[in-house]
């Protein structure tokens, strides 16, 4: 199983990438939002962390191995989660992930249903069920860090423990997520949960 490729890539598309190995060129399908994050980044060196699937129909002997990529991890397992919905499979989810896996898993947490409904191919009936299963399992994806938060230096386990302090200080989780957005906005370096507390009641205190 291909779990991880790494070339140029050559060429992007609306819902798949060539990338180049050495002498061979792989199609490897992917979601909107993944698309626009490699939008720059034609002709330099990618590497996407990738599902492998089959596509067709096992009873008229047509299956094609399929390859789907995304730029982390987290993305990836969110995928996988979101396909195990019953009705959703790999085809649908591709269709559906139009946003960042952060707003897509916040809108599950809050049991935003409408949000979801309004994704490409979901529905409300859709929605309802992927809230009734996922919902207890997509905090931590609730709280990813975003490709600039990345490049701002701050690790996304700092993110995390950042998170569980602010909740044990009575912080809401919709209020500690807000207070940590607005931090990681200003795009400092964070180098462990003391700093980025820090900053957060700074710019609280600045701003009251």
């Amino acid at each position: 199983m291909i779990t991880k490729i790494t070339g140029r890539l050559v060429a992007l598309r609306d819902d798949a990438l060539t990338l180049g190995v050495g002498p061979m060129e792989h199609e490897v399908l992917i979601p909107e939002f993944t698309r626009r994050q490699l939008q720059s980044e034609v002709g330099r060196e990618v590497s996407l962390h990738t599902i492998e699937y089959l596509e067709g129909n096992p009873m008229q002997g047509r299956l094609t191995p399929r390859l789907i990529g995304f730029l982390t991890e987290p993305e990836r397992e969110f995928f996988e989660l979101f396909c195990s919905v019953d009705g959703v499979g790999a085809k649908k989810a591709l269709r559906a992930m139009v946003r960042p896996v952060k707003e897509v898993a916040t809108s599950i947490e809050e049991q935003d249903a409408k949000s979801l409904a309004g994704l490409p191919g979901i529905g409300p009936a859709m929605a309802e069920r992927i809230v009734a299963k996922l919902r207890r399992k997509v905090p931590k994806f609730a709280l990813m860090v975003a490709r600039t938060e990345v490049e701002a230096d701050v690790q996304p386990d700092v993110v995390s423990e950042t998170f569980e302090v602010l909740r044990g200080l009575g912080h809401s989780e919709s209020d500690a997520r807000r207070l940590l957005d607005a931090a990681l906005q200003a795009k400092q370096k964070y180098k462990d949960v003391q700093s980025l507390l820090q900053a957060i009641y700074q710019q609280t205190h600045t701003k009251s």
